[in-house]
């Protein structure tokens, strides 16, 4: 008899809708004495519906943590996102976010959006690679800051990466997750990246670079049973995983994700 094995489950986040004023208001009562504000809430809402599902590695945040991120860069004019001034952060708030992270979870994972998806345009350095410089140090002052205030690593979004972020970024405690990524997308992160996450229409291409690319596990993205069978055929259960990233009906995502990542062992 065929014996059902689990796989573990990972999130890059989700994005939640903004609330009515109702139910904001009553979350915003039940967080007295703690900074309970909209993006507090979303980050809570994001995180909730995984824990309640059991997704082994959740991570909170998302796109909608851009504002966030926007908020604790200097040098920037905000109003028209272009950077007229040195490139610094300033200011708590990730590190707050982390905090209260940390006390739903211990060393818990965040996701923001990558430096190329913040939107922001440069009209002060003049040469494309110091200011990709400039926005990777940026942020990798802000993550450390997340890390020392409680989150274990961060999933970077984006739907399309420039390979010089994954390469000044990438690393054990960075992830990063490309929305929508064509095979020459994943091309790119495999080449910084041990780790990666698959569309299940996509694994064909990345099985077949596996002799090229040290891949060391794939994370497959709402998979089926199809696609699980597919990547058993060329990767050790151990270096399998599902993944999720939700963008609607978060309760019932993370649940059916977690359902769903099962193999049969004959």
């Amino acid at each position: 008899m065929a014996k059902i094995v689990p796989l573990p489950t990972r999130a890059f986040g989700a994005e939640p809708d903004v609330p009515d004023v109702a139910a904001l208001a009553g979350w915003i009562a039940e967080h007295r004495g703690t900074a309970a504000d909209l993006h507090a809430y979303q980050l809570d809402v994001s995180l909730a519906p995984q824990l309640a599902a059991g997704i082994t590695t959740p991570c909170a945040g998302g796109l909608f943590c851009r504002d966030r991120v926007l908020g604790q860069l200097t040098g920037l004019n905000k109003k028209q996102d272009t950077a007229t001034g040195e490139i610094d952060t300033e200011g708590t708030a990730l590190s707050e976010d982390a905090a209260l992270l940390a006390v739903r979870k211990k060393n818990i994972w965040c996701a923001l959006p990558a430096p190329s998806a913040l939107g922001v345009t440069d009209a002060y350095y003049g040469d494309e690679e110091e200011w990709q410089d400039a926005l990777a140090r940026a942020y990798q002052r802000m993550m450390r800051n997340m890390r020392d205030a409680g989150t274990g690593g961060h999933v970077l979004i984006g739907e399309k990466v420039p390979e010089s972020e994954v390469a000044a970024l990438a690393g054990k405690n960075v992830f990063f997750f490309v929305v929508n990524a064509s095979a020459g997308d994943l091309e790119i992160v495999i080449e910084h990246q041990r780790e990666v996450a698959v569309p299940p229409s996509l694994l064909g291409e990345i099985i077949s670079l596996t002799g090229e690319y040290d891949i060391r596990r794939i994370v497959i993205v709402d998979p089926d049973e199809g696609a699980i069978k597919t990547a058993l055929s060329s990767f050790d259960p151990d270096q399998i995983s599902t993944g999720g990233y939700c963008t609607s009906s978060c309760d019932t995502y993370w649940k059916k994700l977690a359902e769903s990542a099962v193999y049969r062992k004959e």
